[in-house]
């Protein structure tokens, strides 16, 4: 079974809350953050309900989960205290992954600040070094992300990850976390040539490395260097592209994390997307939405169609324009699904709706007409 699900909240009941908010999707994975990812405030792992949770991942046939380290930790800085926060605290963060029984932590690798890529590189690798030999207790893998290039981050090619492993003794500790939006925004062609950048990957790192794929849309171009994920559909990459990621030969069995941005007019009532995008990669969404909701797509492919709006030319000729027209941006900075959701309501073409439905069903309609042959 396809292993697909998002990013849940650790909150409250920890490893119960976050395999309820999965369930409540679909899922049949998910990723955790054990606590803030700012901070270092942590509960004790003894009220993390970790045997709770469990049981309810059995029950709910989810056997494999991903944490992810907070984002404090730069193993690339040159400050001391920096370095030391970062291999002591993601040593804690191991053992933690370990008590709750999750087998791969997500890391972005660091940033070099004010040195250069060459320091960067060596002092993650010495830093993973230090890291790796203080947690021989547990069997955790660190996952390193592929990094979309911003700043002075490191990971933003598939040789610097390569370099990086070739540096660390005990790198059969070491995977990689595959992020669609990422490897975009950094310059690998995905739309284009996913199966050469497949291949290019075995060849410099190895496929049998990747243990985890965040399956993001962005808002930016191939080679934007940004990292701003976009939901499913709504951005440059586009379902069909993210669809085929998912369903590669080369990826299967790994586990599939979304990370997109919640959708709502109203920031303080937004809403996923998870649940259909779950639903329409995995192939079930008229299992688990029925009927209406196909109708629904049914009825926006005919809407769109006499407005003469095409999914993809739409969804990039809005991006152009916000990131090419301030003039154009500041007269109307709305993003394409805000778009498309305004004329749906502007036009009462799912009146009886919520927000989040036609929400999902917009999304069901980035998947274009072919997800209606085959429901």
């Amino acid at each position: 079974m396809l292993k697909i699900g998002s990013h849940v909240s650790f909150s409250d009941k920890g490893l119960l809350t976050a395999a309820k908010e999965a369930v409540s999707y679909g899922s049949s994975s998910f990723m955790i953050y054990t606590g803030a990812p700012q901070n270092t405030r942590r509960k004790p792992v003894e009220t993390l309900y970790i045997e709770e949770g469990r049981e309810l991942m059995v029950q709910a046939g989810i056997d494999e989960i991903v944490v992810h380290a907070p984002y404090i930790i730069n193993l690339g800085s040159y400050k001391e205290d920096t370095y030391e926060l970062a291999v002591r605290f993601l040593q804690e963060e191991i053992r933690r992954t370990h008590a709750i029984g999750v087998r791969n932590i997500v890391l972005h690798p660091g940033a070099y600040t004010e040195k250069d890529a060459e320091f960067g590189i060596n002092r993650i690798a010495e830093g993973l070094n230090e890291v790796l030999d203080g947690v021989g207790e547990t069997d955790v893998n660190i996952a390193l992300e592929t990094m979309a290039g911003k700043g002075t981050e490191i990971g933003r090619t598939f040789e610097e990850i390569a370099v990086i492993m070739d540096k660390v003794h005990k790198n059969e500790r070491l995977t990689v976390c595959m992020d669609t939006c990422h490897m975009n925004d950094a310059g690998y062609d995905l739309i284009g040539d996913l199966d050469g950048v497949l291949e290019q990957f075995d060849r410099i790192v190895g496929l049998d490395r990747v243990a985890v794929v965040h399956i993001n849309d962005t808002k930016n171009p191939r080679g934007a260097a940004k990292d701003r994920h976009a939901p499913v559909g709504a951005g440059w990459l586009g379902f069909e592209t993210i669809n085929a990621v998912v369903h590669h030969e080369a990826l299967a069995g790994r586990p599939f994390i979304l990370e997109t941005p919640w959708i709502g007019k109203d920031a303080k009532n937004q809403r996923p997307m998870y649940e259909a995008e779950i639903a329409l990669l995995r192939g079930d969404a008229m299992d688990r939405f029925g009927d209406q909701f196909f109708d629904g797509i049914e009825r926006l492919h005919h809407f769109f169609g006499k407005q003469d709006i095409d999914p993809r030319t739409f969804v990039l000729s809005v991006w152009d324009v916000l990131k090419n027209d301030a003039k154009a941006k500041k007269a109307d900075p709305r993003e394409p699904m805000d778009r498309l959701y305004d004329l749906v309501m502007e036009h009462q073409v799912l009146p009886d709706l919520t927000e989040e439905e036609i929400n999902q069903r917009i999304t069901g309609w980035f998947a274009g007409k072919q997800l209606l042959v085959n429901a």
